[in-house]
């Protein structure tokens, strides 16, 4: 059986534009059947050429808008439409917000049925350009040339870059100064379709707050011609510079860090704040991408928990022990558990950086280590969650139900699971009060959001 739809594959259609898709995409109906225009705003009208046809929706790209919205703006960066990184710039700052606001809300009725829980308006940045502490960027060659830059929308082919618009411009430097020594000293950019060539990734990172700079080099093989020169002038033409690290990925795959790390000269880690509270980052390390918005995001988690000194508070995912020792400044005792036991030592040494000697780190999946704990006599207050997109495992869920905290508050990355882990926690007892978006990623769709749930 033939399904109709009202479109066919190039097409020319006119559009009326009425919402945004979770990846900022426009959509428009035609007889009910939506059609998804890159580009494309809210209140805009337009033509479109249809690229895509399925049965329950089509893929247009936008030809010629004839009515466009007042949110509408002019992208600063002159690779926006062809660079993956960035899908919000066409749209004015106040527009993201937003949208980012509505995101939330329309989420966490359709999949999690919370329709009657406060969502407050997105906090946004005073500057929401160049807020990136980190570049993870990947090198190539493209007609002989070395070319260093983020991937096309839905391919692999490097756009090169010049310029970043919300990277840290000393990352910028970063990136322009090992594609010039590459080219250079001949040092050829990594094939991933023929697995040869030696630089695969440029990855930067930069402390906000201490000036502090790091390069990372990740090869293919140990080998890296003319090591000494290059860590030479990457020295004298950045003074700011405290570490430069060749990190080594052998294997075929599309993950950027290799097991193997090397300190070329320097330190193995920089130093930056939070707050008051100082981190130690390695080459790997995960750490948030914009403080700024970071310490709005944590000082809002800390409210949330809303502790008086004498709580247990234990922080599920924690990571290096960021918002765990944001947590200890105001808890009785913090415990955090993560998997990744780089991280787990990452977050002692960051609680001895600080003196912080209120809090202990457990390496080990939380949905086991929680209930171990709990046996132990362990009878937390407060639950902090800070889990990957893919949301809280349902045992780890069960886990926080079966421990009864008077709080629980959810840090998400990902609207969509943060409104299904909700669900889950309202049917075991709990209640949600309310929810604060935080935009970590202006001019992305990506939006971060802290919920407060209380055991009712």
């Amino acid at each position: 059986m033939t399904t109709h739809t009202p479109v066919t594959k190039n097409q020319t259609v006119t559009l009326s534009f009425e919402d945004l898709t979770h990846d900022g995409a426009g959509v428009a109906k035609l007889d009910g059947y939506p059609v998804f225009v890159p580009r494309a705003l809210p209140g805009e009208t337009g033509t479109a050429k249809v690229v895509k046809v399925k049965k329950n929706f089509a893929i247009g790209r936008l030809l010629e808008l004839t009515e466009e919205s007042t949110n509408r703006a002019e992208p600063p960066c002159p690779i926006f439409k062809r660079c993956g990184g960035c899908q919000l710039q066409h749209l004015d700052y106040e527009g993201q917000l937003a949208y980012k606001t509505k995101h939330v809300t329309d989420v966490l009725a359709r999949i999690g049925k919370i329709e009657d829980v406060t969502v407050h308006s997105t906090l946004g940045m005073e500057e929401p350009w160049r807020y990136r502490n980190k570049a993870q960027v990947p090198v190539g060659e493209q007609n002989g040339e070395i070319v260093a830059g983020f991937y096309a929308e839905r391919s692999h082919e490097i756009v090169d870059m010049p310029s970043c618009v919300i990277q840290n411009e000393e990352n910028d430097r970063v990136v322009q100064l090992v594609k010039g020594l590459a080219k250079k000293y001949g040092i050829r950019a990594y094939d991933e379709k023929k697995h040869k060539g030696t630089l695969r990734h440029i990855v930067t990172r930069h402390g906000k707050t201490t000036g502090e700079l790091m390069v990372v080099l990740v090869t293919r093989g140990k080998e890296l011609p003319n090591k000494k020169n290059i860590v030479e002038e990457i020295r004298e033409n950045l003074p700011e510079v405290k570490s430069i690290v060749q990190n080594i990925n052998p294997k075929r795959t599309n993950v950027i860090f290799g097991d193997k790390t090397e300190v070329l000269w320097g330190e193995e880690v920089i130093y930056d704040y939070i707050g008051d509270i100082k981190f130690a980052i390695s080459a790997r390390s995960f750490y948030q991408v914009n403080p700024v918005q970071t310490k709005v995001l944590y000082d809002k988690a800390l409210e949330y928990a809303d502790l008086n000194g004498d709580e247990t508070v234990i922080d599920a995912y924690c990571g290096i022990g960021t918002i765990s020792l944001f947590l200890a400044q105001k808890a009785k005792q913090v415990l955090g558990v993560e998997i990744v036991l780089e991280a787990i030592s990452d977050a002692k040494n960051n609680a001895i950086l600080n003196g912080l000697t209120n809090t202990e780190f457990a390496v080990g999946e939380a949905e086991k280590v929680m209930p171990w704990w709990y046996a132990q006599g362990v009878r937390p207050d407060v639950i902090v969650v800070d889990p990957p997109r893919k949301g809280c495992d349902e045992a780890l869920l069960d886990a926080i139900a079966d421990m009864k905290p008077k709080r629980v508050v959810y840090v998400s990355c990902n609207p969509a699971t943060l409104a299904r882990d909700l669900q889950y926690l309202e049917e075991k007892g709990f209640k949600t009060q309310e929810v604060q978006p935080v935009d970590m990623f202006p001019q992305t769709t990506h939006c971060e959001a802290v919920a407060k749930i209380e055991l009712v």
